[in-house]
């Protein structure tokens, strides 16, 4: 799907007269010095909207780095215009550089936008890759980083982050990624991977969740899934300046001619417009899939999750003691958040699970799906069944099945908790940090798993809801099995591994992931939300429907045929969470997450609370019908 709305003309237009290089179409027009010697000095291409209003001057530098040398330009060669055919003019700039024997930055011009990549001729192991600028010794005398300049307003980051910004100043730089937990500086992986696609704006946002309308400039990264074996793709600003640059970390290995991914910078209607084409795109490319998983009825019900139960129970035990759940007790402080979270996993047992159960049940609701939540193992990356805490975790299930009930297993992604160390990516140390997708045996094992939690031979669970993707290996001195087997490669790999398992084990089970990016739509059947953020850039809190909308925006454009897990922790407060309630029907599946108490305010759940809970969830059963 698209917001274009014109037709571009089906040529490109090229020019040399008058020492400037000029591409055009009807949506942009790019401008080059055509001087050899003025270019060297000045090796940027200007980039104008149909208007002839500036968007950005692109530095065609680019630096691939590698383990065993840096990548500095000592010379420029100049610049070269081809005209391919009516429909594409390709310019390369040919780069001296100090670790390859060839070095080229490539901008191929199309009718619908400008594309950019750089290719390599040598050896080495890719550490980073910086595009729209790079790292040179220039003619000049002028040395360091050079960055393409910043003639926007704003940057549209489709990321779920803290501080809550959907749109940031132009100024201020961002990252798409993979790697990350609650730690500061690491929240903007809780999408994981997110969209690669960041939107430039002439406008500033009126609050950290809207979007300001006027026109867009899109730049997002395409590339087939194997060939996304890094990390991260960081718009870097300093001042009035920015480049791209792709973490590799020494885990992509070259010998011959290596081509690193495509940007594509490409006008749009709007700002939601650029993940819209951006998704088109990649489909379109063959590097998405067109369409989504054959969604079984049952996926659409409500679900009950016990994770912020748990958490409620935690606070409890920490002010009070084993007291009366549902009364009220203080809020919890910021000290006391990651004491709850560590506490809250003991109380994933059977017999508080059976006290969720009847609680729902004393209230009127029906959750279709129970989702068991952390923790249940013995040890996360084998998923042995915590005896002392699930004794017969296998008849609770049944039970469950009984009732009509389906049960699905949280799933900590990563985790190497008792898998051999030959199967996992270590550190220096020999430490396993990671499971490690490019061992076979790991990937075998990792199907018996699956196979055994979801067959009728083993426990008989009915899915999964796959938690912290965002928690794979990160780092130049880790060790893995297989070269380019990082990054994003890997979590596809590792995620396709379990979906495709699963579906041989039971063609209806359901594998949940937080997964916001094209590429991934054939290893998740629906989309989570995932966890909630605190406050704006100002230090206000950013209320809770209004981030979990936007959220469900950019989800909605990048995999609009899969269902929503619209999620529901960490609440604020009652207020919040029940306006929450009244929301969640709008986006996606209804979950439930409180039952009892709020964890982070102190605050009992009401009985009428829970009436309207109920009351929302047949609102939404009969929707479906």
């Amino acid at each position: 799907m698209t917001l274009q709305t014109t037709q571009p003309t089906a040529t490109v237009d090229l020019d040399r007269s008058g020492g400037i290089l000029t591409v055009g179409t009807d949506r942009y027009r790019l401008e080059l010095r055509d001087n050899p010697a003025q270019f060297e000095r000045s090796p940027y291409a200007r980039l104008r909207d149909s208007q002839g209003g500036k968007w950005t001057d692109i530095n065609l530098l680019s630096s691939v780095h590698t383990t065993q040398s840096p990548d500095e330009t000592w010379k420029v060669d100049g610049l070269s215009a081809e005209r391919t055919d009516d429909r594409t003019v390709v310019l390369t700039v040919a780069l001296h550089s100090t670790a390859w024997t060839r070095h080229e930055t490539r901008m191929v011009c199309t009718p619908e936008g400008v594309e950019v990549d750089v290719t390599v001729q040598g050896t080495g192991a890719i550490t980073d890759v910086t595009l729209f600028g790079g790292q040179a010794s220039m003619s000049s005398g002028a040395c360091g980083t050079f960055r393409s300049k910043i003639r926007f307003s704003s940057v549209l980051v489709p990321a779920a982050g803290e501080p809550v910004q959907l749109v940031r100043p132009a100024t201020g730089s961002a990252v798409l990624g993979v790697v990350g937990d609650s730690d500061p500086g690491r929240l903007n992986a809780i999408f994981s991977p997110p969209p690669l696609a960041y939107g430039f704006g002439r406008e500033a946002p009126a609050g950290p969740t809207e979007v300001p309308g006027g026109d867009w400039l899109a730049l997002w990264l395409r590339a087939p899934v194997e060939e996304l074996s890094f990390t991260a793709m960081r718009y870097s600003a300093l001042e009035n300046g920015y480049l791209i640059q792709l973490d590799y970390e020494g885990h992509t290995e070259v010998d011959g001619e290596w081509r690193s991914p495509t940007l594509v910078l490409r006008p749009a209607e709007s700002g939601w417009g650029v993940l819209e084409d951006y998704r088109a795109d990649l489909v379109a490319s063959g590097f998405a899939p067109g369409g989504g998983p054959e969604v079984h009825r049952w996926w659409l019900e409500p679900i009950f999750c016990g994770w912020g139960a748990q958490c409620a129970r935690a606070v409890h035990v920490l002010h009070s003691g084993p007291t009366d759940p549902t009364a009220d007790t203080a809020p919890e402080t910021p000290d006391e958040e990651p004491l709850v979270v560590r506490a809250a996993p003991s109380f994933a047992r059977a017999d508080v699970y059976d006290e969720f159960l009847a609680r729902l049940d004393e209230h009127g609701l029906e959750p279709g799906t129970i989702v068991i939540d952390d923790r249940w193992q013995a040890e996360y990356g084998s998923g042995t069944v915590n005896l002392e805490q699930w004794p017969d975790l296998r008849g609770w299930i049944d039970a469950r099945h009984a009732e009509g009930r389906k049960v699905l297993l949280w799933w900590k992604a990563w985790d190497p908790e008792g898998i051999p160390a030959e199967e996992c990516v270590v550190n220096a140390a020999g430490r396993p940090i990671t499971v490690d997708p490019g061992v076979p045996a790991y990937l075998e094992r990792l199907r018996s798993i699956v196979t055994h939690l979801l067959s009728a031979d083993g426990l008989d669970a009915d899915g999964f809801k796959i938690d912290f993707t965002q928690r794979g290996p990160s780092g130049r001195t880790l060790k893995s099995a297989q070269p380019g087997m990082w990054g994003m490669t890997a979590l596809h790999t590792l995620l396709r591994t379990i979906e495709a398992a699963a579906k041989q084990v039971k063609p209806d089970a359901l594998v949940v992931c937080h997964t916001v990016h094209p590429s991934f739509a054939d290893v998740l059947d629906m989309l989570r939300l995932n966890d909630v953020s605190k406050r704006d850039v100002t230090g206000a809190r950013v209320p809770v429907v209004d981030q979990l909308t936007f959220r469900y925006e950019i989800a909605r454009r990048i995999l609009p045929d899969h269902p929503i897990d619209t999620d529901q922790w960490p609440m604020p407060n009652r207020a919040e969470w029940l306006r929450y309630v009244e929301a969640q029907a709008s986006m996606g599946v209804p979950a439930l997450y409180y039952l009892e108490s709020i964890d982070r305010s102190g605050e009992h759940v009401h009985p009428e609370d829970l009436e309207r809970v109920a009351a929302t969830w047949r609102e939404y059963r009969e929707s479906l019908a």
